[in-house]
């Protein structure tokens, strides 16, 4: 009789959510859509960087060291300028993020071996991105560097011996490439499937009172988890539709290796469904309307992105918000899906994320059933 109860209120649940086309295309396609946005948008791989050249002095060491900053295949040269009005107008138009400026003279202090300065100048809008343009900058003023001592010191030895030297090899664990891709889009995934699961479940039983058949609900004899349970298995089911069809397209479309377990994915994406329907369906059980039901959504959405360590590192953050990510349960989601993908860890690793997410997703259906249970009364 239980399941019967149950299974009804599951039919229900699909009918009233399948009926619309338009809901179709939300809940399948508009996932799809975003996933291929995010995958394109979210990196932070600095490439093709705008550099126009400054050259007071227009030597061959002068053209030399532009052509190192070009054949870096980090720069692209948009413009060569010939005073500071110009070079201040590229900077504030955005029409280049980088000013190599050469100084007059450059050539001779080489020659006279002597340190030759140049000017880099930066846009700093981005601070993140002017830290990695500086960085490679100032790998290959010192890599010419090197090689013009070289080469004096063959000129000046006849047969020269380079000295001795110490050489760094590197190596990267799990992504072999260092792509931001590879770190970012098992994040999206997680982002969107919360995003879903907590718009359709905070709709649910606001909706119920708006369209007034609450009431009708109220006298049958469905118990608070019984209703609970029959609005939370058609979200679940719907948010394990959305996890393969993204995972499909982050794995075949955009490269991203999944090297670890796929049932430890399903398994965890169980876990976390459980938290995010139960914070939907806690909304929806508090709100009066849909729209509060939907700002209510967004204003604890977005928090757990960037509580989440999607954007920002947590060990960055104050010690006080480092304490406060430990009750996002998208933090612990987002170590799990790079987990699997990239490390390919299992259980032995991540259980403290599983348990964590178990805890919490009990907790939140345990307490949308309660409140639930209040508005009956």
């Amino acid at each position: 009789m239980i399941l019967e109860r149950v299974k009804r209120m599951v039919v229900k649940e699909f009918i009233h959510i399948f009926r619309d086309p338009k809901m179709k295309r939300v809940i399948f396609l508009a996932p799809m859509i975003q996933v291929l946005v995010f995958g394109y948008a979210v990196t932070t791989d600095v490439r093709h960087v705008a550099l126009a050249v400054h050259d007071l002095d227009n030597s061959v060491a002068s053209r030399e060291l532009t052509a190192r900053f070009v054949r870096s295949g980090v720069f692209d040269v948009v413009a060569c300028v010939d005073d500071d009005r110009q070079v201040r107008k590229l900077i504030d138009r955005g029409k280049a993020g980088a000013i190599l400026r050469v100084n007059k003279g450059f050539d001779a202090q080489v020659r006279a071996g002597r340190t030759a300065t140049v000017q880099l100048i930066l846009d700093g809008t981005d601070s993140n991105t002017a830290g990695i343009v500086l960085d490679y900058s100032a790998r290959i003023v010192e890599e010419m560097a090197g090689a013009i001592f070289l080469a004096r010191e063959a000129v000046r030895q006849g047969v020269f011996r380079p000295p001795g030297g110490v050489e760094l090899q590197t190596r990267a664990w799990f992504n072999e490439n260092l792509e931001s891709r590879n770190f970012y889009i098992p994040g999206v995934i997680a982002m969107l499937v919360m995003l879903v699961t907590l718009l359709l479940t905070s709709m649910a039983v606001v909706r119920e009172k708006e369209i007034g058949t609450m009431e009708q609900i109220m006298v049958t004899p469905i118990t608070p988890a019984e209703f609970i349970l029959g609005k939370t298995l058609p979200f679940a089911a719907i948010g394990f539709v959305d996890v393969i069809a993204i995972t499909l397209v982050g794995v075949f479309w955009f490269g991203v290796p999944i090297r670890g377990s796929v049932p430890l994915l399903f398994l965890s994406t169980a876990l976390f469904l459980m938290t995010t329907l139960g914070i939907g369906l806690l909304i929806s059980t508090v709100s009066q309307t849909q729209q509060q039901a939907l700002m209510s959504t967004f204003f604890f959405y977005f928090p757990a992105i960037l509580l989440s360590g999607f954007m920002f590192p947590i060990a960055n953050m104050p010690e006080a918000v480092q304490w406060l990510t430990l009750l996002d349960p998208l933090r612990y989601f987002m170590v799990i899906v790079r987990g699997i993908f990239l490390k390919g860890v299992g259980v032995d690793v991540l259980w403290p994320q599983l348990l964590a997410l178990a805890v919490m997703g009990v907790a939140m259906l345990r307490a949308a059933s309660w409140r639930f249970h209040k508005t009956l009364s």
